[in-house]
Protein backbone atom coordinates (compact mmCIF):
# COMPACT_ATOMS: atom_id res chain seq x y z
CA UNK A 1 0.00 0.00 0.00
CA UNK A 2 0.68 3.68 -0.94
CA UNK A 3 -0.21 7.09 -0.01
CA UNK A 4 -3.41 8.03 -2.46
CA UNK A 5 -2.41 10.76 -5.22
CA UNK A 6 -4.32 13.29 -4.87
CA UNK A 7 -5.15 13.49 -8.62
CA UNK A 8 -9.23 13.24 -9.36
CA UNK A 9 -9.72 10.64 -12.04
CA UNK A 10 -11.74 13.48 -13.89
CA UNK A 11 -11.02 12.05 -17.21
CA UNK A 12 -14.08 10.90 -17.52
CA UNK A 13 -16.36 13.41 -17.15
CA UNK A 14 -17.23 13.60 -20.68
CA UNK A 15 -17.60 9.98 -20.81
CA UNK A 16 -20.05 10.27 -18.36
CA UNK A 17 -22.26 12.85 -19.36
CA UNK A 18 -22.47 11.34 -23.23
CA UNK A 19 -23.36 7.82 -21.25
CA UNK A 20 -25.65 9.50 -18.71
CA UNK A 21 -27.82 10.96 -21.61
CA UNK A 22 -28.20 7.10 -22.49
CA UNK A 23 -28.72 5.66 -19.11
CA UNK A 24 -30.53 7.11 -16.34
CA UNK A 25 -28.77 7.10 -12.62
CA UNK A 26 -30.63 4.17 -11.60
CA UNK A 27 -29.77 1.63 -14.45
CA UNK A 28 -26.58 3.45 -14.47
CA UNK A 29 -25.08 1.98 -11.12
CA UNK A 30 -25.92 -1.63 -12.27
CA UNK A 31 -23.68 -3.96 -13.26
CA UNK A 32 -25.26 -4.27 -17.09
CA UNK A 33 -25.32 -0.07 -16.45
CA UNK A 34 -21.56 0.56 -15.78
CA UNK A 35 -21.05 -2.11 -18.96
CA UNK A 36 -22.83 -0.25 -21.20
CA UNK A 37 -21.40 2.86 -20.18
CA UNK A 38 -18.02 1.38 -20.41
CA UNK A 39 -18.84 -0.24 -23.88
CA UNK A 40 -20.36 3.70 -25.17
CA UNK A 41 -17.21 5.36 -23.96
CA UNK A 42 -14.27 3.33 -24.52
CA UNK A 43 -15.81 1.52 -27.54
CA UNK A 44 -15.33 -2.17 -26.52
CA UNK A 45 -18.11 -4.85 -27.00
CA UNK A 46 -21.04 -5.39 -24.56
CA UNK A 47 -21.30 -9.39 -24.75
CA UNK A 48 -17.32 -8.92 -25.60
CA UNK A 49 -18.01 -10.46 -29.88
CA UNK A 50 -16.15 -8.12 -31.65
CA UNK A 51 -16.82 -7.51 -35.43
CA UNK A 52 -14.01 -5.68 -36.98
CA UNK A 53 -12.96 -5.92 -40.13
CA UNK A 54 -9.32 -8.89 -40.94
CA UNK A 55 -6.60 -6.57 -42.04
CA UNK A 56 -3.68 -8.29 -43.65
CA UNK A 57 -0.91 -9.38 -41.55
CA UNK A 58 1.62 -8.12 -44.31
CA UNK A 59 0.94 -4.33 -43.15
CA UNK A 60 2.30 -5.15 -39.53
CA UNK A 61 5.93 -3.29 -40.59
CA UNK A 62 7.05 -3.50 -36.84
CA UNK A 63 7.47 -6.00 -34.55
CA UNK A 64 4.52 -6.40 -32.91
CA UNK A 65 5.83 -8.75 -29.90
CA UNK A 66 6.90 -5.72 -27.73
CA UNK A 67 4.93 -6.83 -24.67
CA UNK A 68 6.44 -10.99 -25.05
CA UNK A 69 4.23 -13.91 -24.26
CA UNK A 70 2.68 -15.59 -21.00
CA UNK A 71 1.41 -18.41 -19.90
CA UNK A 72 -1.16 -19.33 -16.99
CA UNK A 73 -3.36 -21.32 -14.98
CA UNK A 74 -2.14 -24.92 -15.91
CA UNK A 75 -4.78 -27.45 -15.92
CA UNK A 76 -3.94 -31.58 -16.75
CA UNK A 77 -4.24 -30.94 -20.18
CA UNK A 78 -4.47 -27.24 -20.66
CA UNK A 79 -2.77 -24.23 -20.10
CA UNK A 80 -3.60 -20.59 -20.87
CA UNK A 81 -1.77 -19.03 -23.55
CA UNK A 82 -1.17 -14.72 -23.92
CA UNK A 83 0.54 -12.37 -25.89
CA UNK A 84 -0.53 -9.11 -26.90
CA UNK A 85 0.25 -7.24 -30.73
CA UNK A 86 1.55 -4.11 -29.62
CA UNK A 87 4.06 -3.02 -32.46
CA UNK A 88 3.82 0.43 -30.99
CA UNK A 89 3.07 -0.46 -26.95
CA UNK A 90 3.18 3.29 -25.78
CA UNK A 91 0.91 5.07 -28.22
CA UNK A 92 -2.84 4.68 -28.44
CA UNK A 93 -3.65 1.39 -30.35
CA UNK A 94 -0.37 0.64 -30.18
CA UNK A 95 0.63 1.04 -33.62
CA UNK A 96 -2.12 -0.83 -35.02
CA UNK A 97 -5.15 -0.13 -37.02
CA UNK A 98 -8.83 -0.72 -35.88
CA UNK A 99 -8.62 -4.48 -37.53
CA UNK A 100 -8.39 -7.63 -36.43
CA UNK A 101 -5.48 -9.85 -37.16
CA UNK A 102 -4.85 -13.26 -37.48
CA UNK A 103 -2.30 -14.95 -35.33
CA UNK A 104 -0.77 -18.37 -35.09
CA UNK A 105 0.32 -20.77 -32.18
CA UNK A 106 2.49 -23.76 -31.73
CA UNK A 107 3.23 -25.99 -28.79
CA UNK A 108 5.89 -28.29 -28.98
CA UNK A 109 7.78 -30.42 -27.09
CA UNK A 110 10.93 -29.03 -26.96
CA UNK A 111 12.36 -25.42 -27.36
CA UNK A 112 13.45 -25.83 -31.18
CA UNK A 113 9.62 -27.07 -32.28
CA UNK A 114 10.97 -30.19 -33.73
CA UNK A 115 8.30 -31.63 -32.29
CA UNK A 116 5.25 -29.74 -32.37
CA UNK A 117 2.17 -31.44 -30.42
CA UNK A 118 -0.53 -28.53 -31.13
CA UNK A 119 -1.11 -25.51 -33.26
CA UNK A 120 -3.52 -23.53 -34.63
CA UNK A 121 -5.01 -19.81 -35.35
CA UNK A 122 -6.50 -17.27 -33.23
CA UNK A 123 -7.96 -13.85 -33.81
CA UNK A 124 -6.04 -10.55 -32.34
CA UNK A 125 -9.39 -7.95 -32.31
CA UNK A 126 -9.00 -4.70 -31.61
CA UNK A 127 -11.58 -4.40 -29.31
CA UNK A 128 -9.43 -6.28 -26.92
CA UNK A 129 -6.86 -4.16 -27.60
CA UNK A 130 -5.45 -6.84 -29.73
CA UNK A 131 -4.86 -9.13 -26.68
CA UNK A 132 -4.88 -12.95 -27.21
CA UNK A 133 -5.90 -15.68 -24.64
CA UNK A 134 -5.51 -19.35 -26.53
CA UNK A 135 -6.88 -22.01 -24.14
CA UNK A 136 -4.99 -25.20 -25.28
CA UNK A 137 -6.11 -28.34 -24.60
CA UNK A 138 -5.30 -32.13 -25.41
CA UNK A 139 -1.57 -31.46 -23.73
CA UNK A 140 0.18 -34.06 -21.55
CA UNK A 141 0.03 -33.65 -18.39
CA UNK A 142 2.74 -32.83 -15.92
CA UNK A 143 5.07 -31.84 -18.43
CA UNK A 144 7.11 -28.50 -20.04
CA UNK A 145 5.68 -27.29 -23.33
CA UNK A 146 7.50 -24.43 -25.32
CA UNK A 147 5.28 -22.08 -27.48
CA UNK A 148 5.20 -19.35 -29.52
CA UNK A 149 3.26 -17.25 -31.72
CA UNK A 150 3.26 -15.79 -35.28
CA UNK A 151 1.56 -13.07 -37.09
CA UNK A 152 2.65 -11.98 -40.87
CA UNK A 153 6.66 -12.33 -40.66
CA UNK A 154 7.02 -11.80 -37.25
CA UNK A 155 7.56 -14.60 -34.77
CA UNK A 156 7.19 -14.19 -30.97
CA UNK A 157 10.03 -15.11 -28.33
CA UNK A 158 9.46 -18.77 -27.15
CA UNK A 159 7.81 -19.33 -24.36
CA UNK A 160 8.10 -22.14 -21.59
CA UNK A 161 4.96 -23.37 -19.57
CA UNK A 162 4.21 -26.77 -18.00
CA UNK A 163 0.86 -28.62 -17.33
CA UNK A 164 -0.37 -29.61 -13.73
CA UNK A 165 -0.40 -33.10 -13.14
CA UNK A 166 -3.47 -35.31 -13.88
CA UNK A 167 -5.99 -35.30 -11.49
CA UNK A 168 -5.44 -37.68 -7.92
CA UNK A 169 -1.67 -38.08 -9.15
CA UNK A 170 0.64 -39.23 -6.61
CA UNK A 171 3.39 -36.71 -7.17
CA UNK A 172 6.26 -36.36 -5.06
CA UNK A 173 6.79 -32.70 -4.89
CA UNK A 174 6.33 -29.45 -6.54
CA UNK A 175 8.00 -25.72 -6.34
CA UNK A 176 6.15 -22.19 -6.35
CA UNK A 177 6.97 -19.06 -5.84
CA UNK A 178 5.13 -15.75 -4.86
CA UNK A 179 5.48 -12.59 -6.02
CA UNK A 180 3.47 -9.58 -5.60
CA UNK A 181 3.76 -5.60 -5.62
CA UNK A 182 6.01 -4.42 -8.21
CA UNK A 183 5.65 -0.28 -8.57
CA UNK A 184 7.54 0.59 -11.67
CA UNK A 185 7.99 3.98 -10.56
CA UNK A 186 10.38 2.39 -7.04
CA UNK A 187 13.11 0.16 -9.08
CA UNK A 188 14.03 -2.24 -10.98
CA UNK A 189 12.46 -5.30 -11.81
CA UNK A 190 15.89 -7.25 -11.20
CA UNK A 191 14.07 -9.86 -8.97
CA UNK A 192 12.32 -11.01 -11.98
CA UNK A 193 15.52 -11.80 -13.77
CA UNK A 194 16.54 -14.23 -11.01
CA UNK A 195 13.32 -15.77 -10.51
CA UNK A 196 13.35 -16.59 -14.52
CA UNK A 197 16.31 -18.78 -14.14
CA UNK A 198 14.61 -20.46 -10.44
CA UNK A 199 13.17 -24.21 -11.83
CA UNK A 200 9.19 -23.49 -10.47
CA UNK A 201 6.19 -25.05 -11.93
CA UNK A 202 4.05 -22.24 -11.12
CA UNK A 203 4.49 -18.56 -9.83
CA UNK A 204 1.42 -17.33 -7.98
CA UNK A 205 0.89 -13.42 -8.29
CA UNK A 206 -0.75 -12.10 -5.31
CA UNK A 207 -1.83 -8.34 -6.58
CA UNK A 208 -0.65 -5.20 -7.32
CA UNK A 209 0.70 -5.88 -10.64
CA UNK A 210 1.03 -2.53 -11.63
CA UNK A 211 0.31 0.82 -9.55
CA UNK A 212 -2.22 3.79 -10.87
CA UNK A 213 0.31 6.56 -9.71
CA UNK A 214 2.08 8.53 -12.09
CA UNK A 215 5.55 7.88 -13.57
CA UNK A 216 7.57 10.29 -14.07
CA UNK A 217 9.86 10.41 -17.56
CA UNK A 218 12.97 8.81 -16.21
CA UNK A 219 11.28 5.71 -13.93
CA UNK A 220 10.86 7.44 -11.15
CA UNK A 221 13.51 6.12 -9.06
CA UNK A 222 14.57 3.94 -11.82
CA UNK A 223 16.34 7.98 -12.39
CA UNK A 224 16.94 6.84 -16.21
CA UNK A 225 19.76 8.80 -18.02
CA UNK A 226 19.11 6.37 -21.36
CA UNK A 227 15.81 7.40 -22.46
CA UNK A 228 12.55 9.08 -21.21
CA UNK A 229 8.99 7.81 -21.26
CA UNK A 230 6.28 9.74 -22.93
CA UNK A 231 4.15 11.91 -20.83
CA UNK A 232 0.86 9.98 -21.06
CA UNK A 233 2.86 7.64 -18.30
CA UNK A 234 3.22 10.67 -16.08
CA UNK A 235 -0.76 11.12 -14.32
CA UNK A 236 -2.79 8.89 -12.57
CA UNK A 237 -4.34 6.02 -14.38
CA UNK A 238 -7.96 6.46 -14.55
CA UNK A 239 -9.79 5.40 -18.31
CA UNK A 240 -9.23 2.35 -20.17
CA UNK A 241 -6.35 4.00 -22.23
CA UNK A 242 -5.04 5.14 -19.02
CA UNK A 243 -4.82 1.23 -17.83
CA UNK A 244 -3.54 -0.20 -21.05
CA UNK A 245 -0.95 1.80 -21.49
CA UNK A 246 0.37 1.38 -18.28
CA UNK A 247 0.21 -2.11 -19.30
CA UNK A 248 2.42 -1.49 -22.06
CA UNK A 249 5.04 0.22 -19.62
CA UNK A 250 5.28 -2.42 -17.40
CA UNK A 251 5.49 -5.44 -19.83
CA UNK A 252 8.06 -3.76 -21.96
CA UNK A 253 10.13 -4.60 -18.67
CA UNK A 254 12.91 -7.22 -19.90
CA UNK A 255 13.09 -8.60 -16.92
CA UNK A 256 9.27 -8.73 -16.16
CA UNK A 257 9.21 -10.41 -19.66
CA UNK A 258 11.41 -13.01 -19.09
CA UNK A 259 9.75 -14.47 -16.00
CA UNK A 260 6.78 -14.72 -17.56
CA UNK A 261 8.90 -16.36 -20.77
CA UNK A 262 9.91 -18.99 -18.19
CA UNK A 263 6.98 -20.00 -15.98
CA UNK A 264 3.56 -20.21 -15.71
CA UNK A 265 1.50 -17.67 -13.62
CA UNK A 266 -1.43 -18.35 -11.59
CA UNK A 267 -2.42 -14.17 -10.71
CA UNK A 268 -4.90 -12.52 -8.65
CA UNK A 269 -5.23 -8.90 -8.17
CA UNK A 270 -5.73 -6.31 -5.25
CA UNK A 271 -6.31 -2.74 -5.45
CA UNK A 272 -3.29 -0.86 -7.19
CA UNK A 273 -4.14 -2.51 -10.27
CA UNK A 274 -7.87 -0.15 -10.13
CA UNK A 275 -7.49 2.17 -7.07
CA UNK A 276 -5.25 2.21 -3.48
CA UNK A 277 -7.18 0.66 -1.02
CA UNK A 278 -11.00 0.29 -2.57
CA UNK A 279 -13.86 -1.96 -1.35
CA UNK A 280 -16.10 -3.62 -3.24
CA UNK A 281 -17.72 -0.22 -5.16
CA UNK A 282 -16.69 1.75 -2.73
CA UNK A 283 -13.55 4.10 -4.23
CA UNK A 284 -10.60 5.42 -1.76
CA UNK A 285 -11.61 9.13 -2.85
CA UNK A 286 -14.62 11.27 -2.38
CA UNK A 287 -15.77 10.71 -6.28
CA UNK A 288 -19.74 9.71 -7.71
CA UNK A 289 -20.21 5.97 -7.29
CA UNK A 290 -21.01 5.70 -11.24
CA UNK A 291 -17.72 7.18 -11.76
CA UNK A 292 -15.69 5.20 -9.83
CA UNK A 293 -18.05 1.66 -11.08
CA UNK A 294 -16.60 3.15 -14.77
CA UNK A 295 -13.34 3.34 -13.46
CA UNK A 296 -13.39 -0.23 -11.90
CA UNK A 297 -14.97 -1.87 -15.16
CA UNK A 298 -12.11 -0.06 -16.92
CA UNK A 299 -9.14 -1.29 -14.31
CA UNK A 300 -10.56 -4.74 -14.78
CA UNK A 301 -10.75 -5.03 -18.32
CA UNK A 302 -7.02 -4.40 -19.09
CA UNK A 303 -6.48 -6.21 -16.23
CA UNK A 304 -7.91 -9.22 -18.13
CA UNK A 305 -6.46 -8.09 -21.57
CA UNK A 306 -2.38 -7.85 -20.13
CA UNK A 307 -2.93 -11.01 -18.39
CA UNK A 308 -2.51 -14.85 -19.31
CA UNK A 309 -6.15 -16.10 -17.67
CA UNK A 310 -9.15 -17.81 -18.92
CA UNK A 311 -12.35 -17.24 -20.79
CA UNK A 312 -13.99 -17.38 -18.17
CA UNK A 313 -12.42 -14.52 -16.05
CA UNK A 314 -13.48 -11.76 -18.39
CA UNK A 315 -15.60 -9.26 -16.82
CA UNK A 316 -18.82 -7.93 -16.88
CA UNK A 317 -18.86 -3.94 -16.86
CA UNK A 318 -16.83 -3.54 -13.08
CA UNK A 319 -17.68 -7.35 -12.48
CA UNK A 320 -15.33 -10.20 -12.82
CA UNK A 321 -15.06 -14.11 -10.73
CA UNK A 322 -11.50 -14.07 -10.39
CA UNK A 323 -11.50 -16.44 -7.48
CA UNK A 324 -10.88 -20.26 -8.73
CA UNK A 325 -9.42 -23.34 -7.80
CA UNK A 326 -6.39 -25.57 -9.36
CA UNK A 327 -5.40 -28.45 -8.22
CA UNK A 328 -1.67 -30.19 -8.44
CA UNK A 329 -2.86 -33.75 -8.39
CA UNK A 330 -3.53 -35.19 -4.67
CA UNK A 331 0.11 -33.18 -3.47
CA UNK A 332 -1.54 -29.62 -3.58
CA UNK A 333 -4.93 -27.39 -4.19
CA UNK A 334 -5.12 -24.20 -4.60
CA UNK A 335 -7.83 -21.52 -3.72
CA UNK A 336 -6.95 -18.40 -5.34
CA UNK A 337 -9.16 -15.35 -3.48
CA UNK A 338 -10.57 -12.28 -4.76
CA UNK A 339 -10.34 -10.01 -1.37
CA UNK A 340 -10.79 -6.82 -3.09
CA UNK A 341 -14.18 -6.84 -5.01
CA UNK A 342 -16.58 -8.09 -2.72
CA UNK A 343 -15.41 -6.86 0.99
CA UNK A 344 -16.98 -4.44 3.43
CA UNK A 345 -15.71 -1.09 3.59
CA UNK A 346 -12.58 -0.09 5.98
CA UNK A 347 -13.65 0.08 9.38
CA UNK A 348 -13.19 3.67 10.93
CA UNK A 349 -11.82 5.53 7.75
CA UNK A 350 -9.61 3.11 6.84
CA UNK A 351 -5.67 2.90 8.32
CA UNK A 352 -4.45 1.92 11.27
CA UNK A 353 -6.68 2.16 14.40
CA UNK A 354 -7.82 0.69 17.38
CA UNK A 355 -9.96 -2.18 17.38
CA UNK A 356 -13.83 -1.61 18.48
CA UNK A 357 -16.84 -2.25 17.19
CA UNK A 358 -17.25 -1.10 14.26
CA UNK A 359 -14.65 -3.57 12.74
CA UNK A 360 -15.68 -6.39 15.20
CA UNK A 361 -18.95 -6.50 13.65
CA UNK A 362 -19.67 -10.14 12.95
CA UNK A 363 -21.69 -8.99 9.56
CA UNK A 364 -18.43 -7.70 8.19
CA UNK A 365 -16.82 -9.74 5.09
CA UNK A 366 -13.48 -9.93 3.64
CA UNK A 367 -14.66 -12.44 0.58
CA UNK A 368 -18.77 -12.17 0.43
CA UNK A 369 -20.58 -14.92 1.65
CA UNK A 370 -20.94 -16.51 -1.93
CA UNK A 371 -16.64 -16.72 -1.98
CA UNK A 372 -16.39 -17.53 1.43
CA UNK A 373 -18.43 -20.81 1.42
CA UNK A 374 -17.00 -21.71 -2.20
CA UNK A 375 -13.85 -21.69 0.06
CA UNK A 376 -14.96 -23.86 2.94
CA UNK A 377 -16.79 -26.10 0.59
CA UNK A 378 -13.65 -27.03 -1.29
CA UNK A 379 -11.73 -27.77 1.80
CA UNK A 380 -14.27 -30.18 2.75
CA UNK A 381 -14.04 -31.87 -0.37
CA UNK A 382 -10.53 -31.80 -1.16
CA UNK A 383 -8.14 -35.00 -1.30
CA UNK A 384 -4.65 -32.83 -1.38
CA UNK A 385 -1.99 -33.14 1.33
CA UNK A 386 -1.90 -29.34 0.99
CA UNK A 387 -4.45 -26.42 0.49
CA UNK A 388 -3.24 -23.49 -0.30
CA UNK A 389 -4.45 -20.05 -0.52
CA UNK A 390 -3.26 -17.88 -2.70
CA UNK A 391 -4.45 -14.21 -1.60
CA UNK A 392 -3.91 -10.70 -0.98
CA UNK A 393 -3.65 -8.99 2.28
CA UNK A 394 -2.33 -9.78 6.20
CA UNK A 395 -4.31 -12.65 7.08
CA UNK A 396 -2.38 -13.25 10.74
CA UNK A 397 -3.20 -10.49 13.31
CA UNK A 398 -0.68 -8.17 13.47
CA UNK A 399 -0.27 -6.03 16.49
CA UNK A 400 1.79 -2.51 15.91
CA UNK A 401 2.77 -2.71 19.75
CA UNK A 402 2.73 -4.61 22.79
CA UNK A 403 0.96 -2.44 24.80
CA UNK A 404 -3.13 -2.47 25.25
CA UNK A 405 -3.36 0.59 23.02
CA UNK A 406 -2.13 -1.66 19.87
CA UNK A 407 -3.43 -0.77 16.45
CA UNK A 408 -4.06 -2.69 13.91
CA UNK A 409 -4.44 -2.35 9.95
CA UNK A 410 -8.62 -1.53 8.82
CA UNK A 411 -7.36 -3.05 5.16
CA UNK A 412 -6.13 -6.54 6.19
CA UNK A 413 -8.06 -9.15 7.67
CA UNK A 414 -7.40 -7.43 11.41
CA UNK A 415 -10.09 -4.98 10.33
CA UNK A 416 -12.41 -8.17 9.48
CA UNK A 417 -11.94 -10.58 12.71
CA UNK A 418 -15.42 -12.08 12.72
CA UNK A 419 -14.72 -12.78 8.37
CA UNK A 420 -11.35 -14.38 9.41
CA UNK A 421 -12.80 -16.01 12.75
CA UNK A 422 -15.48 -18.04 9.86
CA UNK A 423 -12.74 -19.09 7.71
CA UNK A 424 -10.41 -20.75 10.65
CA UNK A 425 -14.14 -22.47 11.78
CA UNK A 426 -14.85 -23.74 8.49
CA UNK A 427 -11.31 -24.92 7.48
CA UNK A 428 -11.57 -26.92 11.49
CA UNK A 429 -14.80 -28.49 10.44
CA UNK A 430 -13.33 -29.61 7.02
CA UNK A 431 -11.65 -31.86 8.92
CA UNK A 432 -8.36 -31.23 6.89
CA UNK A 433 -4.62 -30.37 7.45
CA UNK A 434 -1.61 -28.71 6.51
CA UNK A 435 -3.08 -25.15 5.41
CA UNK A 436 -0.75 -22.79 3.72
CA UNK A 437 -1.78 -18.89 3.15
CA UNK A 438 0.32 -17.21 0.53
CA UNK A 439 -0.23 -12.76 0.89
CA UNK A 440 1.47 -9.91 -0.57
CA UNK A 441 0.32 -6.44 -0.03
CA UNK A 442 2.96 -5.53 2.71
CA UNK A 443 6.16 -4.82 0.87
CA UNK A 444 7.91 -7.02 3.36
CA UNK A 445 8.95 -10.91 4.07
CA UNK A 446 6.74 -11.91 6.98
CA UNK A 447 6.64 -15.92 8.29
CA UNK A 448 3.65 -16.53 10.57
CA UNK A 449 2.13 -19.37 12.33
CA UNK A 450 -1.83 -19.46 12.11
CA UNK A 451 -3.62 -19.47 15.39
CA UNK A 452 -6.33 -20.67 16.70
CA UNK A 453 -6.98 -17.59 19.15
CA UNK A 454 -4.43 -14.98 18.20
CA UNK A 455 -4.34 -13.60 21.61
CA UNK A 456 -3.17 -16.79 23.39
CA UNK A 457 0.10 -17.96 22.28
CA UNK A 458 -0.19 -21.23 23.41
CA UNK A 459 -3.16 -21.94 21.52
CA UNK A 460 -3.53 -24.36 18.84
CA UNK A 461 -1.70 -23.29 15.81
CA UNK A 462 -3.99 -24.10 12.59
CA UNK A 463 -1.85 -23.44 9.56
CA UNK A 464 1.15 -21.09 8.03
CA UNK A 465 1.32 -17.75 6.68
CA UNK A 466 3.81 -16.69 3.97
CA UNK A 467 3.73 -13.57 3.06
CA UNK A 468 6.21 -12.20 0.37
CA UNK A 469 7.80 -8.80 0.08
CA UNK A 470 7.46 -6.94 -3.05
CA UNK A 471 9.26 -6.99 -6.20
CA UNK A 472 9.92 -3.16 -6.11
CA UNK A 473 7.36 -1.01 -4.29
CA UNK A 474 9.11 0.21 -0.75
CA UNK A 475 12.18 0.62 -2.89
CA UNK A 476 15.14 -0.60 -1.85
CA UNK A 477 13.86 -1.50 1.60
CA UNK A 478 15.86 -2.39 4.62
CA UNK A 479 16.83 -6.23 6.69
CA UNK A 480 15.34 -5.18 9.63
CA UNK A 481 12.52 -2.11 9.65
CA UNK A 482 12.46 0.20 12.42
CA UNK A 483 9.33 -1.40 13.34
CA UNK A 484 11.16 -4.58 13.43
CA UNK A 485 11.70 -5.12 17.38
CA UNK A 486 7.91 -3.96 18.33
CA UNK A 487 6.25 -6.53 15.98
CA UNK A 488 8.11 -9.20 16.92
CA UNK A 489 7.34 -8.61 20.32
CA UNK A 490 4.09 -7.89 20.05
CA UNK A 491 3.47 -11.09 17.87
CA UNK A 492 4.66 -13.97 18.99
CA UNK A 493 3.01 -16.14 16.21
CA UNK A 494 5.32 -13.58 13.75
CA UNK A 495 8.60 -16.08 13.31
CA UNK A 496 10.59 -14.30 10.44
CA UNK A 497 10.51 -10.31 9.65
CA UNK A 498 12.41 -8.93 6.70
CA UNK A 499 12.15 -5.70 4.72
CA UNK A 500 14.35 -6.07 1.91
CA UNK A 501 12.65 -6.61 -1.98
CA UNK A 502 12.32 -10.05 -3.50
CA UNK A 503 10.44 -12.76 -3.74
CA UNK A 504 9.42 -16.10 -1.69
CA UNK A 505 10.09 -20.02 -2.92
CA UNK A 506 7.76 -22.59 -0.68
CA UNK A 507 8.72 -26.72 -2.24
CA UNK A 508 6.11 -28.65 -1.26
CA UNK A 509 6.47 -32.80 -0.82
CA UNK A 510 4.57 -35.21 0.65
CA UNK A 511 6.04 -34.69 4.23
CA UNK A 512 6.71 -30.90 4.41
CA UNK A 513 6.80 -26.96 3.10
CA UNK A 514 10.26 -25.56 2.83
CA UNK A 515 9.79 -21.97 2.23
CA UNK A 516 13.02 -19.89 1.25
CA UNK A 517 12.73 -16.40 1.73
CA UNK A 518 14.76 -14.11 -1.43
CA UNK A 519 15.76 -11.25 -1.59
CA UNK A 520 18.22 -8.42 -3.15
CA UNK A 521 20.08 -6.08 -2.04
CA UNK A 522 18.51 -3.04 -4.08
CA UNK A 523 16.55 -1.98 -6.56
CA UNK A 524 16.97 1.38 -7.19
CA UNK A 525 20.16 0.25 -9.52
CA UNK A 526 20.13 -2.94 -11.54
CA UNK A 527 21.85 -5.87 -10.98
CA UNK A 528 21.71 -6.75 -7.61
CA UNK A 529 22.42 -10.19 -6.42
CA UNK A 530 19.91 -12.79 -4.85
CA UNK A 531 20.26 -14.31 -1.82
CA UNK A 532 18.07 -16.71 0.74
CA UNK A 533 17.38 -14.38 3.36
CA UNK A 534 16.31 -17.22 6.18
CA UNK A 535 14.42 -20.92 5.33
CA UNK A 536 11.71 -22.45 7.40
CA UNK A 537 9.61 -25.88 7.62
CA UNK A 538 6.92 -27.07 7.97
CA UNK A 539 6.38 -30.04 8.63
CA UNK A 540 3.20 -32.22 6.72
CA UNK A 541 0.52 -32.81 10.05
CA UNK A 542 2.03 -30.51 12.22
CA UNK A 543 1.66 -27.09 11.48
CA UNK A 544 3.98 -23.90 12.51
CA UNK A 545 7.24 -22.82 10.85
CA UNK A 546 10.87 -24.23 11.92
CA UNK A 547 14.55 -22.74 11.22
CA UNK A 548 15.56 -25.02 8.19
Amino acid sequence: MQPSASSSPSGHAAELRAAARHLDRRRFLTVTGAAAALAFAANVPLGGTAAAAEASAVKIAENPFTLGVASGDPLPHSVLLWTRLAPRPYESGSGLPQARFTVRWEVARDERFAHVTRRGTVDAHPEFNHAVHVEVDGLDSDRVHYYRFRVGQWVSPVGRTRTAPAHGARITGMRLAAVSCQAYHDGYFTAYRHLADEDLDAVFHLGDYLYEYAVTATGGARAYTDRQLPEVFNRETVTLEDYRLRYALYKTDPDLMAAHAAHPFVVTWDDHETENNYADDIPENDVPPEEFLLRRASAYRAYWENQPLRRRQLPHGPDAQLYRRLEFGRLAQFDVLDTRQYRSNQAYGDGWQVPGPESQDPARTMTGATQERWLVNGWRASRATWNVVPQQVTFAQRKDRSTADFKVSMDSWDGYPASRQRILDGWEAAGRDNLVVLTGDVHVHYGFDIKKDFDDPASKTLGTEIVTTSITSGKDGSDKPSNWAAYMQANPHLKFYNGRRGYATVTLTQDAARTDFKTVSAVTTPGAPITTAASFVTEAGNPGLTPA
